[in-house]
């Protein structure tokens, strides 16, 4: 059984299936167009520590942890080359962006799959898959970085 997605995706989702192939095709590449552009400040880093080797599409993501503490993730893809690709990750960042990092860890494990299987496409899951890790180890670490609750017990 399939967790549930967050309510962003799980309508965009929906949506998908009642298309015929044809619009949605035409509405992935609608959805490519949405992906933030890649900030000039990440244009001196170097490229390695943020590249998913998984993927047989050259992506780099730049997940940043904001002053709130909400996470957001910026994707650097050729979306000419690769809208498919692209969907998924301004899809994906509907979701999990300006969010706190827990809202990303929730994405459930089979979450690639559900997502192919409701825009039509079954092919690229580990490339996909390895973004999506890549996006909640990002989540993880920015929690276990986070100073603890302000909250203290008196006995």
């Amino acid at each position: 059984m399939s967790a549930p997605l967050p309510p962003t995706i799980a309508r965009t989702l929906e949506r998908f299936r009642a298309m015929d192939r044809e619009t949605r095709m035409q509405a992935l590449l609608s959805q490519a167009k949405k992906l933030e552009p890649l900030p000039a400040r990440f244009a001196a880093l170097e490229r390695e520590a943020y590249t998913v080797p998984e993927c047989n599409t050259r992506v780099d993501l730049f997940p940043e942890i904001q002053p709130d503490g909400t996470l957001h993730v910026w994707a650097d893809v050729n979306v000419r080359q690769s809208p498919t690709v692209a969907a998924v990750l301004a899809i994906t960042f509907s979701a999990v962006n300006d969010q706190p990092p827990e809202v990303a860890l929730a994405l459930p494990p089979d979450f690639v799959r559900q997502l192919m299987e409701s825009i039509g496409l079954g092919t690229r899951e580990a490339g996909l898959t390895a973004m999506v890790r890549r996006i909640q180890r990002a989540a993880a670490t920015a929690i276990a970085a986070a100073p603890p609750s302000s909250t203290t017990t008196t006995t």
